[in-house]
């Protein structure tokens, strides 16, 4: 079997591959958005074998499976789970152009030392190679967080959640990562959900207090925000389709609230007034914590309703939004700062098209605070591939100031994900060692690798200001 030699895999100059092979991969990891479960972590959970770690979960190899035409029971259904690796490793040669066929390869090579090119032919071997070393502690979740020295991983949480994971592993010595929690307010914003009554209820019972007027969900969610900051918190977190800005006052919002709770349904303007009078209120507390507030924006969810009903939501049935955002990013932005209570905000868009758009409309609410106070969020989900890192490099590097980007992260439920750093990294380079190779740069490699190397990981430790756990 061919082996998949990746030590120069998107390097194509000696300048890429010098800033990478001697400055940018040894630097720790930054993960400041990723789906983790804190739970896992917290009990350094041993997968059972390769399917649970490497495909659960993942609607990135799902969609594809899908694509080549592999029948659902091989991908979420009832098969085996070596029947469902075995459907994979037939998939993984007909991903060529792909990014998983890279991203599959830098996982098993970087996670079990597999050097192979996966497929058919030796996949029961990779099968049980790979099953035997997941019986070693550094291939359980809180080891493989140790494994790829990640410094830093913040994962998505509910408001109402209780956070206990999170504290077990703030006292746990052996856990050298500082796995903290991000506040995802999403479901007390979705005010058109048949669940919303029910969540605001639960949310009162988790701040202390029955909700029963708009004031009241405003503070059950600033006392959730207190006890999220003591827990170590320091992100916010937006989920949106279309981002609305629509003017309300405070009494037209709480009879909007009221509507809500009588499960009477709005209208969309409506739902955008509550919306963004809700999101501002929340800004300006982000604000006053010194929170960064993340806008990830454009998704159109769930949108195959036959698999919905039968697999429920993050089963890899999204797409990309198209739609118009200047004048809403703008206006919302603006708000906030009129008052000086502008939080630290990254705005990530699903429709890449943006790009340049928003790196002009957070350049005009930049200021002294801050370098980079507001951030053109990494390359998204469909985007988090080659081609679509560097659109948004080059549009953040025309436009605004790359050497203040806080740079990547893995958005991402599976424990297998951390190798996207590194091919971030490898992207990042082969744009800066194509620059030198041009001349539009200088080869002054520790000039140009210091950059290199704060994007990688020193802009994000100063932007969120969250100290790694321990020293390594």
């Amino acid at each position: 079997m061919k082996h998949f030699n990746t030590e120069n895999l998107l390097l194509t100059n000696e300048s890429a591959r010098k800033l990478y092979h001697e400055y940018a991969a040894a630097m720790p990891v930054y993960d400041y958005h990723n789906h983790l479960n804190a739970g896992d972590i917290a009990a350094n959970k041993q997968f059972r074998n390769l399917t649970e770690l490497w495909l659960e979960g993942d609607h990135y190899k799902w969609r594809a499976m899908r694509w080549l035409g592999i029948d659902e029971s091989l991908i979420t259904g009832n098969a085996g789970d070596q029947d469902k690796f075995m459907a994979w490793a037939r998939a993984v040669p007909r991903l060529v152009g792909n990014p998983l066929y890279h991203w599959s390869h830098l996982e098993l090579s970087r996670h079990f030392g597999i050097e192979e090119r996966l497929s058919e032919d030796n996949a029961e071997s990779v099968w049980h190679r790979c099953n035997e070393q997941l019986q070693e502690r550094s291939l359980h979740a809180a080891g493989i967080l140790n494994k790829f020295d990640v410094r830093v991983a913040c994962t998505t949480d509910d408001p109402v959640d209780d956070l206990a994971a999170h504290l077990e592993i703030q006292n746990n010595d052996e856990i050298m990562t500082a796995v903290l929690p991000t506040f995802r307010p999403d479901r007390a914003l979705d005010i058109n959900s048949l669940a919303f009554a029910e969540y605001v209820q639960n949310l009162g019972a988790k701040a202390g207090a029955p909700v029963t007027k708009y004031a009241g969900l405003l503070q059950a969610l600033e006392n959730r925000m207190d006890y999220f900051h003591a827990a170590g918190c320091r992100l916010s977190d937006h989920g949106f389709g279309e981002f609305p800005f629509e003017h309300a006052t405070e009494r037209e919002v709480e009879s909007l609230f009221a509507k809500a709770l009588r499960h009477e349904k709005l209208t969309p303007a409506e739902e955008g007034q509550y919306r963004t009078f809700t999101l501002l209120r929340l800004g300006e507390m982000y604000h006053a914590r010194g929170w960064t507030m993340q806008l990830h924006i454009g998704a159109v969810r769930n949108s195959n309703t036959r698999m919905l009903a039968k697999l429920g939501k993050d089963s890899g049935y999204d797409s990309i939004l198209d739609y118009h955002l200047a004048a809403s990013l703008n206006a919302f932005l603006n708000e906030l700062d009129t008052e000086d209570r502008l939080p630290k905000t990254i705005v990530y868009s699903l429709y890449p098209y943006h790009y340049e758009m928003i790196a002009t409309a957070i350049g005009n609410f930049q200021s002294g605070e801050e370098a980079g106070k507001l951030q053109l969020g990494s390359a998204w989900w469909f985007h988090d591939q080659k081609e679509g890192m560097l659109q948004q490099l080059k549009a953040l590097s025309s436009i605004g100031v790359i050497s203040t980007f806080v740079g990547m992260l893995t958005d991402s439920r599976s424990f297998m994900s951390f190798p996207r750093h590194e091919y971030f990294r490898r992207v990042l380079c082969r744009l800066f060692g194509q620059w030198i190779e041009e001349g539009d740069l200088p080869a002054d490699y520790d000039y140009i690798g210091q950059i290199v190397q704060d994007i990688c990981f020193n802009n994000a430790s100063q932007y969120f200001g969250i100290p790694g756990k321990k020293q390594r």
